[in-house]
């Protein structure tokens, strides 16, 4: 291989299906064009040799694949007749393209170097509504229950785009082969079963190289962040460091947990790390592959020193929490996929299917597992476990990698019309975080309202959104949060421009 293409074709490999081109975790527009199809044969001959892509599975279509890498169906055509000339793959029709044999050794560049408490609730009817002084989990809820027209707040996908057939389908299939016993107490860890695809599931998109046995199925990241919370407690762990801005839902339970949360500023390179070993925190949550709510990506250089914080005793607890939404930029490997003993890593399928699945998966380094695991038991015996064999079925068959390619497209869509809609109507916004994710950030640097005022006059004329100050520990520039992909381009016109009447009301 050409060692001056060798540092892209570095990152995780693929399980089985491929759906796309997340497994190769691979940006072939920054490799030199005389060496892409050598650069893509190596990278899919790796995942080969080292068992991610083991025997039988699929790669996907070469125009597929080509179009996620942005290169032409000849190069990845090419390099799949490379592979096939060497016995690897075999084209076997409508069936696909799967692997047949394994190299002899793995075709692998040189590794490179690792690179407060809680208040009470407040009245949702008192002075300032939803929007009004009080404990930000009531807030929130406040405001999810009043009726609108137009909801903006973020963190919900199109749940019109739920694959209803594909689910039933899969739950018949999954109701044949049931016996009797297995409607009886599971596995608290979880199903076997979709604890292996969970393994395929990140191997393919998020660079995880991980064993069924160290994956936990969990109520959602919710519920995943409050078993580490208790099991830190346990372990004499008091407060812990959270981004600033950063998620209110996700703070509040590590607070619920009885921690203390330490703001850490975020800027453009995503945690400040400084400012974390300055806090003295043992333990820190973040989002870094897309951070909340700014959109930010944790920089190389941030990663290494965060890595460096962690292999020396620090935490970090990964919430990756819809990393597999982008759209302008390359994928971003998890941090879990680096430094597996330093990190829990936390994810759902909330953001690609829906939030009432409740359903995820925690991986935790193995000084924490059995604690965790323990920690699950107590608190519910474990997920109902016929959703949780369907949704293993969804992530093996390959349906559920169709349909987040489906709902990349649709949401894509709808974050160039919110986009349009904020260029025309709120003037002077700055917009954050538009690459990648279901919401942008938007800012209104040297404004002299609330943000909480913009929210409330949006509300009164029938428009959800989320004030930034919600997510803030720490006084900054007013904003709102605003999801785009619930909605439909129409929706997403009107709600902004009833943002930009309530805008005016308030200068």
């Amino acid at each position: 291989m050409n060692r001056a293409n060798e540092h892209h074709c570095e990152g995780s490999e693929s399980n089985r299906p491929a759906g796309g081109s997340d497994f190769l975790q691979l940006d072939l527009r920054e490799v030199a064009p005389g060496g892409r199809t050598e650069c893509l044969t190596a990278r899919i001959r790796s995942a080969i040799a080292d068992g991610t892509l083991p025997l039988g599975s699929r790669l996907p279509p070469t125009r597929v694949l080509a179009a996620e890498l942005g290169v032409s169906r000849g190069l990845v055509t090419e390099a799949y007749q490379r592979l096939a000339d060497a016995g690897q793959i075999q084209g076997s029709g409508r069936a696909g393209t799967t692997v047949v044999a394994a190299p002899l050794a793995p075709d692998l560049p040189d590794a490179a170097p690792p690179a407060r408490p809680a208040r009470p609730a407040a009245r949702s009817d008192g002075p300032g509504g939803p929007f009004g002084a009080g404990d930000g989990g009531a807030l929130v809820d406040a405001l999810r229950a009043v009726p609108c027209r137009i909801d903006l707040s973020p963190g919900v996908p199109d749940l019109t785009a739920f694959p209803r057939t594909a689910w039933l389908q899969a739950e018949r299939r999954v109701l044949a082969a049931l016996t009797p016993g297995d409607f009886g107490y599971g596995n608290p860890q979880g199903a076997p079963a979709l604890r292996t695809a969970v393994t395929g599931w990140l191997a393919r998109n998020r660079g995880i190289r991980a064993d069924p046995d160290e994956v936990v199925v969990v109520a959602g990241v919710a519920q995943a962040l409050a078993l580490v919370a208790h099991v830190l407690r346990e372990g004499g762990v008091r407060k812990v460091a959270v981004e600033d801005p950063g998620s209110l839902g996700a703070r509040q339970q590590l607070e619920y947990g009885r921690l203390e949360t330490v703001p850490v500023p975020v800027d453009g390179g995503g945690l400040d790390t400084a400012a974390l070993r300055a806090s003295g925190a043992p333990a820190v949550l973040l989002t870094p592959a897309h951070q909340f709510p700014t959109g930010v990506v944790l920089d190389g250089e941030r990663r290494r020193e965060l890595l460096g914080w962690a292999a020396a005793g620090g935490l970090v607890v990964e919430d990756d929490y819809d990393a597999e939404h982008r759209y302008d930029r390359a994928p971003v490997p998890a941090l879990r996929a680096l430094l597996p003993e330093g990190v829990c890593y936390a994810g759902s399928v909330s953001k690609l299917l829906a939030p009432a699945l409740r359903l995820g998966w925690l991986l935790v380094p193995p000084r924490l597992r059995e604690a965790v695991i323990a920690a699950k038991r107590y608190a519910d015996l474990g997920n109902p476990v016929l959703p949780q064999l369907v949704l293993a079925r969804l992530m093996d068959s390959g349906e559920l990698e169709r349909h987040l390619r489906f709902v990349r497209r649709r949401h894509r869509r709808r974050r160039d019309a919110m986009l349009r809609a904020v260029a025309a109507h709120l003037p002077g916004a700055r917009v954050h975080g538009a690459a990648a994710g279901l919401h942008l950030m938007v800012t209104f640097d040297g404004a002299a309202f609330e943000d909480t005022a913009l929210a409330a006059e949006a509300l009164a004329l029938g428009v959800k959104a989320h004030p930034l100050s919600w997510h803030r520990i720490r006084p900054g520039a007013p904003g709102l949060v605003l999801g785009y992909a619930a909605s439909p381009p129409g929706e997403l016109e009107e709600g902004v421009a009833l943002l930009g009447r309530a805008l005016s009301r308030l200068r």
